[in-house]
């Protein structure tokens, strides 16, 4: 059986674009880094679970037990870190350094897919990696010059957002190579985990501090429907291909901030997120050319 060839890339750009939002929704809240680890992994965690016990049925045992191995292990491990480097980078250091280090997702993952897949990697790609990455730099760094300072919060949250990136790197790379991990599940309870860690260092008497209404919009809606979908384009489109695509919430948040909050994009956002966008088009125009087979 095959999927169009656009199949896998249109699922990634989905969840890419319903994530957009979410630092927005983060700076909103006021919570502290741990405050939004604790709601952010419990809700996209009780959501996730929920949804996979209403839907698996006599599979679940099955499901379980494909958990219960080394990739179903390594799929909650990444997720676990995942969420919990990102609310701790958001949390304490400028949110465009460390979506500066998130945006070297499609480095880790050519890199991994060919060490761990042997997986080749067009000139295609890579010419779209470094064209994104020169202009997310442009947008990033353009964005806010003071707050990319070397200093400890700066340096906290680039490596909170390398970490982000590592990890949800890898986690596109098992899912693509292991497709009978339960995707679901894997993310959900890695999520949970890290909520539970969240609230055990917050404390329930700080969890209703800031405002909630935004963290649970993020995390019960955002984050189950983008993770999804990106976690399950995975397996239909090379690893790569969906963290360029990942790419997207980079030059978009800032969007959405100055709708939300008025802050004008500043010209080198402008410019920086029209080599993105033109770059992209183009990678997804020259992928109509490959089917996938699944």
């Amino acid at each position: 059986m095959t999927r169009h060839p656009m199949f896998g890339l249109f699922l990634a750009a989905f969840g890419a674009l319903v994530l957009t939002p979410d630092t927005l929704l983060m700076r909103l809240s006021g919570m502290n880094g741990t405050q939004m680890m604790a709601w952010r992994g419990l809700l996209m965690g009780a959501v996730l679970l929920l949804l996979w016990l209403a839907r698996a049925g006599p599979d679940r045992r099955a499901q379980a037990r494909a958990l219960n191995t080394g990739p179903g292990l390594a799929i909650v491990a990444c997720q676990f870190f995942n969420a919990a480097l990102f609310a701790l980078g958001i949390g304490n250091a400028p949110v465009a350094v460390v979506l500066l280090g998130v945006a070297t997702v499609p480095v880790w993952s050519a890199l991994l897919s060919w060490f761990l897949l042997g997986e080749a990697t067009s000139r295609a790609t890579w010419a779209t990696i470094a064209a994104v990455l020169v202009g997310i730099a442009i947008a990033v760094f353009g964005k806010d010059a003071s707050g990319l300072g070397l200093n400890p919060a700066s340096a906290f949250g680039g490596l909170a957002g390398l970490g982000v990136a590592v990890v949800m790197a890898l986690s596109f790379v098992i899912l693509r190579r292991h497709r009978g991990v339960p995707i679901v599940p894997a993310i959900g309870l890695g999520a949970f985990m890290s909520g539970g860690l969240g609230l055990a260092i917050t404390g329930l008497a700080g969890m209703a501090d800031g405002a909630v209404w935004a963290i649970v919009i993020a995390g019960a809606v955002i984050l189950p429907i983008s993770f999804g979908s990106l976690s399950a384009a995975s397996r239909h489109a090379p690893a790569s291909g969906v963290s360029l695509l990942l790419l997207l919430e980079t030059v978009l948040g800032p969007a959405w901030v100055w709708l939300g909050v008025g802050e004008t994009p500043t010209p080198p956002m402008l410019l920086g997120g029209t080599i993105v966008v033109v770059s992209l088009a183009l990678y997804l125009l020259n992928s109509r050319r490959r089917v996938v087979p699944v």
